[in-house]
């Protein structure tokens, strides 16, 4: 269940994270109280995964995820710039989580 648990957690700061970026510096109401709600539930459902997870590869896998698919929305829904150099840091990302729970960080 703590592997649910991280993967909602993302989800919930992914939204919030998008959120973010809509609510002009938190000054649009609607989206600033998305932000709020979201990472509320983020962090809520990251302490529960936490309790059989280790801080270290759900921490890894919580921001690399997250940055993954934030990196994404903002070239898809943002229409921000993607190159080669930012493919590179993702993939660096996602090496660095994965070498980390090959290293022997599983639940």
């Amino acid at each position: 269940m703590s592997w649910f648990y991280l993967v909602v957690a993302i989800v919930f700061e992914i939204v919030g994270t998008s959120a973010m970026k809509m609510s002009d510096g938190m000054t649009r109401l609607w989206p600033a109280l998305v932000v709020v709600a979201c990472y509320g539930a983020a962090f809520t459902l990251l302490a529960q995964a936490l309790k059989t997870i280790e801080v270290g590869i759900a921490y890894a896998i919580w921001s690399a995820a997250g940055t993954a698919a934030i990196a994404a929305i903002g070239v898809f829904v943002f229409g921000e710039s993607l190159s080669a150099l930012k493919v590179a840091g993702i993939a660096l990302i996602v090496a660095g989580v994965v070498s980390l729970h090959m290293a022997g960080g599983h639940a």
